[in-house]
């Protein structure tokens, strides 16, 4: 399949015909803005953004609805979904769209972490196209809160050159901003240092660097918008978090921003550990092992961060693995939000619908060109599970590019499980409440070149999304 549009004119053409709705030209548009190069791709991607700005489609942030939240003026009735789209990801889109829609789901983070970034192959400004794109195409009207999932320092990396390791999270931070992120999880945990003897001690560092990356987004978001900023006190994967860590990170927080950056709004939220782990542990079965979450300490951190600090509660990573029955704990445990990944993933690539020709061709490929990341007890199972996201980006054109009838097939058991998790977090509904605390604000919608910051894909990095 090659819906590209080759020429300039082309695109002016299609841009007309978009402009009464048709469904087809915005799809050439979009694997336009994705696939082409220069101007050619540019125009194909401020045409879309040009329709979405006239139907009342924007990025927002959803830091003012939190801080609602946090201040009781929006009922802790439902926990919003962090949902991270890696692979089609305009069929992804769509199919979350469509869902949304039809439960009018407002309180909806859609995001993409970091290390994501790479070997999806998706920057910000695609990644926002391809969003409001979407949006778009399912007649969604309203603000879409994009979010940057785990903008992570590495403790590797950091060691070795702090100055330029923050630096690059700093451009990133940018980057993303500059095109229409306008929700960021500051990613510091990595540098928690446990062999500390006092809780201060083993947060300085942790909270000293978020409130500086925090300062640097405070710095460079646009006029009238506050990005909502999370921070993370327990590296998912570690061991659970604690009282006594929620309070040194945020007092240390709060102390040098405002040295920083006086006045500024701070976070809206905190991440926590309970017992998860990114992407979930592979059997050598093909199986994910069975994980036991620690509701109790999200319940109460959740009702500290809020009463002591007006956050809109705590933040659960590494859950797209778990058990259907437990995501309606969320919103009784008072989490504000959940992260969610891995299972849509598998659920692209294990579908029935999914080439088979085609998947085993990505495997025998992963088989030769990642053989130095297996271990020596790992199935082919564990191998696959861990190793084929590499393929979302490597294969990317030839995904989009799938069978009608697969992707059709595909987004409709995307779309049905986004509709189960959605209305178990409870945000159906919610479209009124995001509308109201996230307005669109004039001057804040991203150009097609909004390209600020690093200007290539950052290598991948330990931190994982959920």
């Amino acid at each position: 399949m090659n819906l590209e549009l080759r020429n300039l004119d082309e695109v002016r053409q299609a841009t007309a015909v978009l402009a009464t709705g048709n469904g087809d030209a915005l799809d050439r548009l979009v694997w336009t803005g994705v696939f082409a190069q220069g101007d050619v791709r540019d125009a194909a991607r401020q045409s879309v953004f040009d329709q979405c700005k006239s139907s009342g489609i924007y990025p927002a942030s959803i830091h003012e609805l939190y801080m609602a939240r946090g201040r009781g003026e929006v009922a802790p009735t439902f926990t919003v979904p962090a949902i991270n789209i890696r692979g089609i990801a305009y069929d992804t889109a769509r199919a979350l769209f469509r869902a949304r829609k039809a439960l009018d789901a407002g309180a909806v983070l859609i995001e993409i972490a970091r290390s994501e970034m790479t070997y999806t192959d998706q920057r910000p400004i695609e990644y926002v196209f391809v969003l409001l794109a979407a949006a778009l195409r399912e007649g969604w009207k309203g603000p879409v809160f994009i979010q940057g999932d785990h903008f992570q320092i590495s403790a590797k990396k950091y060691a070795v050159d702090p100055v330029a390791e923050k630096k690059t999270v700093m451009d990133l931070a940018s980057e993303a901003i500059a095109a229409g992120f306008y929700n960021i999880d500051v990613d510091t945990s990595t540098l928690v240092e446990l062999d500390k003897p006092t809780h201060l001690e083993q947060q300085q560092l942790n909270g000293t660097l978020c409130a500086e990356i925090t300062a640097h987004i405070r710095k460079v978001e646009p006029k009238g918008v506050h990005v909502s900023v999370g921070g993370e006190i327990g590296e998912v994967g570690g061991r659970n978090s604690t009282a006594e860590e929620l309070e040194a990170f945020v007092g240390i927080f709060n102390t040098e921003l405002a040295k920083l950056a006086p006045g500024a709004p701070g976070m809206s939220k905190i991440s926590i550990q309970t017992g998860t782990s990114h992407g979930g542990v592979p059997l050598p079965d093909g199986t994910i092992a069975k994980v036991k979450l620690d509701f109790d300490t999200l319940e109460s951190l959740s009702k500290l961060s809020t009463k002591k600090y007006g956050f809109a509660g705590t933040v659960q990573h590494g859950a797209s693995t778990l058990p259907s029955e437990l995501f309606g704990e969320f919103p009784k445990r008072l989490a504000c939000e959940v992260h969610l990944a891995t299972e849509f993933q598998n659920m692209i690539f294990d579908h029935p619908a999914f080439p088979a020709d085609f998947k085993a061709a990505i495997y025998e490929k992963l088989r030769v060109t990642d053989a130095a990341d297996r271990k020596a007890t790992d199935s082919d199972e564990q191998f696959f599970y861990k190793t084929r996201k590499k393929a979302l980006g490597g294969y990317k054109k030839e995904m989009w590019g799938m069978p009608l009838a697969a992707r059709q097939a595909i987004g409709k058991s995307l779309e049905d499980r986004f509709t189960f998790l959605l209305g178990t977090l409870c945000v159906n509904g919610t479209r009124a409440v995001a509308e109201k605390y996230a307005p669109f604000v004039p001057g804040s919608f991203p150009t097609a070149i909004a390209t600020v910051g690093v200007t290539k894909g950052p290598e991948d990095i330990t931190g994982l999304s959920d």
